[in-house]
């Protein structure tokens, strides 16, 4: 048994659907969560700062001593999983990288894999990497789908509207013709129907949040750190409260209770960074 919390962190309320599957999946574990909205898109960032930031988030949470830290955000598992394992050797981190690979390299048939995300996500050429070293034979057709994020977060997720932005984003998809696409941000879920429409019916989405939930219970059976407490709500940080109506946290959360704090930019700076 193992009593500490999971820790999971995104640059927004985007990583809440992360949050949302893993409590779904590990009812009985105790989540904190924080999301950077003071400082949020991590996606349009330069590297450096990517890698700054992710430090700082890494290193609060530390400070609950988890179990396990799951890094929600795409662009965070591209720029800086590697550095954070290397600074952070005491945590134990799962990024949403690895797991969504899997999952895609399994479902394809023809061997065509899409992959869509934030301009640093898609620009770092990480997930072509590891999907090429998954399978050295897959083809990979990359988007960068930016307008996505505004609109799930404006609860903009079905309606004519989005359906044009999202046939116009997957254009490229539907020539490269994939039959698997990995949403590659935490927002994404959220547009799964527009999504689907516009890469065809046939083709498989693979969900980061899904995965990497899957991926955070084969972690906790594998060392036998179920917690012995009773399930208690989620525990949410942001570092600016002013983006996190209840009806934002509610459309990404999918439902429950939860308890909201907030940690200021300044304490990120001061006392967090490493």
């Amino acid at each position: 048994m193992d009593d500490r919390p999971i820790g999971i962190f995104d640059s927004g309320v985007g990583g809440l659907t992360v949050v949302a599957r893993v409590r779904k999946t590990l009812p009985s574990e105790r989540i904190v969560y924080f999301g950077d909205t003071a400082r949020v898109p991590y996606g349009t960032k330069s590297p450096g700062v990517v890698r700054r930031y992710a430090q700082q988030d890494a290193a609060f949470l530390a400070g609950f001593n988890p179990k396990l830290v799951v890094i929600a955000c795409h662009t965070v598992s591209a720029l800086a999983a590697d550095l954070l394992r290397k600074k952070f050797t005491s945590v134990q981190f799962l990024d949403v990288i690895g797991p969504s690979v899997a999952r895609a390299v399994a479902a394809t048939r023809s061997g065509r894999i899409g992959v869509i995300g934030t301009a640093a996500t898609i620009s770092s050429g990480q997930y072509q990497k590891a999907l090429k070293k998954a399978d050295p034979a897959v083809r990979v057709a990359t988007a960068v789908c930016s307008l996505f994020v505004p609109l799930a977060e404006e609860g903009w997720v079905s309606g004519r509207f989005v359906e044009e932005v999202a046939d116009r984003y997957l254009r490229p998809m539907r020539a490269a013709r994939i039959d698997t696409l990995i949403l590659g941000c935490t927002h994404y879920p959220l547009l799964k129907r527009a999504i689907r429409r516009a890469a065809g019916g046939q083709v498989v989405l693979v969900d980061a949040a899904e995965e990497i939930a899957r991926e955070a219970r084969r972690f906790v059976q594998a060392g036998r750190m179920a917690s012995s407490r009773p399930a208690a709500p989620p525990v949410l940080y942001f570092s600016d409260c002013a983006g996190t109506r209840g009806a934002v946290i509610r459309r990404f959360l999918r439902g429950g209770g939860c308890r909201l704090r907030r940690v200021s930019p300044a304490f990120l700076e001061e006392a967090c960074d490493v």
